[in-house]
């Protein structure tokens, strides 16, 4: 293993976990690091959930649902049937696989266990050989000011509600106080480091919920490595999800150029797929055209070896980065 990890990957939920499975094939044991948004965690039937961290450590351990993104393969749902049928709600998909996951996190956090240190040694057992990172220790939550039904948590819009209700404001309650990761600052920080990058996931939902940390902005605008963040919208539409539909109801266009404009003065580099290569001459900073949808192992291997070669052709030194 290297000394400290050459590459630190933001990330989260299932567009965000295909690159991180890329990274992790190609890059060398112990050079990745992934910093992953925990503004969709909740509590619910009393366990401590983490859904991106689970997606992320159960793609990179290569147990996720093929189907689904999410989930354990092959997994059964008896637990939650007897729930429902005892009277309990039904709507957030706990799997019988799942669920261990669940109980083992809640009970370390209730054993006074950092979300770091569980995080770390859910990673070591399943075999995840990158580093795998809680944003922060701190709760931080993400809320959606919807238009008819007013403030819903999370999960309550994205798994309950389908992401239904119309989305007039997004925040993140707790953001402002919450200390990022001390590994990831560390990183930042560090000369060693080679590649900063933004992994294809919504930018609204599950990497601006680390971004509304300021410590970890910070860190970021004056962080020595490149910077790159990586296009979730191909011609138009998005790759998953309801970054779209999210996009219109926020009064943007759903376009690559402005998710690079919602990253301005953070990054150094922006890659967008090679569908939109006429998108190029309006991002406003150096950029690349690459096959960015991801369908099969190879997709993500290919898309990470480019996206790591583009970052280190980008120069190491001052950078104006483009400013909104």
């Amino acid at each position: 293993m290297s000394a400290a990890p050459k590459v630190l990957a933001i990330c989260g939920g299932v567009g965000g976990a295909k690159l991180a499975l890329g990274l992790d094939r190609v890059l060398p044991p112990g050079d990745l690091a992934l910093l992953v948004n925990t503004g969709d965690d909740f509590v619910h039937l009393g366990l401590q959930i983490s859904p991106d961290l689970d997606t992320v450590m159960y793609t990179l351990a290569g147990v996720v649902s093929q189907a689904q993104g999410w989930g354990r393969e092959g997994d059964t749902r008896r637990f939650l049937d007897e729930i429902v049928r005892c009277g309990g709600p039904g709507w957030f998909q706990i799997g019988d696989l799942d669920l261990a996951v669940h109980v083992e996190r809640t009970r370390r956090l209730a054993a006074g266990e950092s979300l770091t240190a569980v995080t770390a040694g859910l990673a070591r057992a399943f075999g995840v050989r990158s580093l795998l990172l809680p944003m922060s220790d701190d709760p931080v939550r993400t809320l959606l000011d919807t238009v008819d039904e007013g403030v819903l948590e999370f999960q309550e819009y994205f798994v309950r509600r389908r992401c239904e209700p119309r989305v007039r404001a997004i925040r993140f309650s707790g953001a402002e106080a919450a200390r990022p990761s001390a590994t990831a600052l560390a990183l930042l920080d560090a000369p060693g480091l080679e590649a900063v990058l933004l992994c294809p996931s919504n930018p609204w939902l599950s990497v601006a919920p680390m971004l509304a940390m300021p410590a970890l902005r910070q860190a970021l605008a004056v962080c020595r490595a490149p910077v790159v963040a990586v296009s979730p919208v191909v011609a138009g539409r998005a790759v998953k999800g309801p970054t779209a539909k999210l996009m219109q109801e926020l009064d943007l266009e759903v376009s690559a150029v402005t998710v690079a404009a919602h990253y301005a003065g953070l990054i150094d580099g922006y890659v967008l797929d090679r569908q939109d290569a006429a998108l190029l001459p309006r991002i406003g900073l150096t950029a690349v055209a690459l096959p960015t949808v991801m369908r099969s192992l190879e997709d993500r291997d290919a898309l990470a070896r480019g996206v790591l070669a583009f970052a280190r052709g980008l120069s190491t030194g001052p950078r104006l980065r483009m400013v909104s």
